[in-house]
């Protein structure tokens, strides 16, 4: 690993970081160089320690040790104030902006131009245009923020970021409420900042983001810095081993399991909407991959299976006997689980704690006379934690408050709390970064050592080849192959999925 070399100094320095809750270190002597005009992203799983290291530059903490410099000169940074004047700004993952006020006035806020008659609201919207127009935003400074989308509204944080003559812009995860196009544009208004000399920290999982835009990558591993690459040294395997300490190679370690009897078996199911004639088996202690493009009816078997839906034709044998669930409950008491495509809106209770989120499944098997066992409840949860590795202060926090990978785990453990025979995930990894990724793999490894028959529904090809024992295709509604052994891989999955000849 190679570092960029730079004529100009460092816009921005940070020497010696450490920052300490109690006797837990969430950064530990963390050194990073930020150039002008370009692009840095910061890499790391979750509780690496980058939003850490961020809110420090912010000063929404105050570093334990360490020190700042911007253009060779020490800077104090101990408060909000301190980073708005050294021209830096955080622009978080969630939206901070007023919506009951326009778009000038956010822009303005804690700055407005006053005379003794009041705010000088034309001028500020003359101005809060001139900065839109700049940025080639498509709406008015007149406009209300609630008017607005999430990637306009992204676009009213950048406009008061470059308003203030901000010169560091960090950027946490900025394309993760935005649809494909939205995303584009985005990415052209970032290159287009960083071609004018602001220096951008973009923080992202995605791989994709990293090698479209990055001109360096700097990764942080359990609160240390572990090295840089600049863009012609990128590449996912090289990634991944610094993030997790272990190469790309490894991120599946699919192992050979016995395969037992056969635990679900469905004959020409049909919905009498998405779903049509699909037929499938998956034994005890078998990975079954269910691939296809986006609408061609996965999910929708999925809910199927777990009694979300009632099927219009066809026939579900659960161990050899036919079945038919009228209700997801009726699957949690034969120890089917399903983990679903949208954790938040279909799963997590955001506003609950982990021990409420981990026990929802299991109440009424583990009460006693309608009073909640907190014994059991409260084991369940420390065994969750520590198993699947979810990182969390204590099991009092809501979720809402953990990461996208850490929320998973707490719904995965929710399930295993079933003891499942049948495991539908969709999407199991959706939103997590690499090293949640790896221990939701070798949960699903341990769990079909166990004999649990597992349904995998994804869209990432090479999770589907890298996990799967056998891998069924669907396409409009209906599973339209099976592949096998040796011939799963990418070609042949979309050559079915997309109807072309295999």
């Amino acid at each position: 690993m190679t570092e960029k070399t730079h004529s100009p100094t460092p816009l921005l320095k940070m020497r010696g970081i450490a920052k300490r809750f109690g006797d837990f270190y969430a950064l530990k002597d963390v050194n990073l160089d930020i150039y002008r005009g370009e692009i840095h992203a910061l890499m790391g799983e979750n509780g690496a320690g980058k939003s850490t290291l961020m809110k420090i530059l912010a000063g929404a903490y105050i570093a334990t040790s360490g020190e700042i410099e911007i253009d060779n000169k020490p800077y104090a940074i101990s408060s909000p104030k301190d980073a708005i004047r050294a021209g830096i700004t955080l622009i978080y993952q969630e939206i901070h902006l007023s919506p009951n006020l326009t778009v000038a006035e956010n822009i303005f806020l804690g700055r407005e131009i006053k005379t003794l008659f009041g705010l000088e609201r034309k001028k500020m919207a003359e101005e809060a245009q001139q900065v839109l127009d700049r940025l080639g935003a498509q709406f008015s400074a007149t406009q209300k923020v609630s008017s607005l989308t999430i990637a306009e509204q992204q676009q009213v944080e950048i406009a008061r970021a470059l308003h203030r003559n901000s010169r560091v812009l960090v950027m946490d995860e900025p394309t993760a409420a935005l649809s494909s196009r939205e995303t584009d544009n985005l990415f052209a208004l970032i290159k287009k900042l960083r071609d004018e000399g602001l220096a951008i920290i973009y923080i992202s999982h995605r791989m994709a983001e990293i090698y479209e835009l990055a001109d360096r990558v700097s990764v942080l591993r359990d609160g240390q810095y572990v090295g840089s690459l600049i863009k012609e040294e990128i590449n996912s395997n090289t990634l991944v081993q610094m993030m997790v300490g272990r190469p790309l190679t490894d991120l599946f370690n699919k192992e050979k399991v016995a395969i037992g009897d056969e635990v679900i078996r469905i004959e020409n199911l049909a919905d009498g909407n998405k779903v049509e004639n699909a037929s499938l088996v998956v034994r005890a202690g078998e990975i079954v991959g269910l691939s296809g493009l986006v609408g061609a009816g996965r999910s929708e078997l999925a809910h199927l299976l777990f009694g979300v839906k009632k099927q219009t034709q066809g026939k579900i044998y659960l161990h050899g006997a036919e079945i038919s669930f009228n209700s997801p409950r009726d699957a949690i008491v034969h120890h089917v689980a399903l983990l679903p495509e949208n954790r938040k809106e279909e799963g997590l209770f955001l506003d609950m704690n982990l021990y409420k989120n981990v026990s929802m499944a299991t109440l009424e098997r583990d009460a006693t006379m309608m009073v909640i066992n907190q014994r059991k409840e409260k084991a369940e949860t420390e065994q969750a934690i520590q198993g699947l590795k979810i990182r969390v202060p204590n099991a009092k926090v809501n979720v809402s408050g953990l990461s996208g990978g850490n929320q998973q785990k707490v719904l995965l453990s929710r399930w295993m709390a079933i003891h499942p025979k049948l495991f539908i995930l969709d999407e199991p990894t959706r939103g997590v970064d690499v090293g949640a990724k790896s221990e939701i793999y070798k949960m699903m490894i341990e769990m079909a050592k166990q004999g649990v028959a597992i349904l995998m529904i994804s869209s990432e090809l090479p999770e589907i080849v890298g996990m799967s024992d056998r891998v069924y295709v669907m396409r409009e509604g209906h599973i339209v192959g099976e592949i096998t052994d040796e011939n799963i891989n990418q070609e042949n999955i979309m050559a079915l999925a997309v109807g072309a000849t295999a």
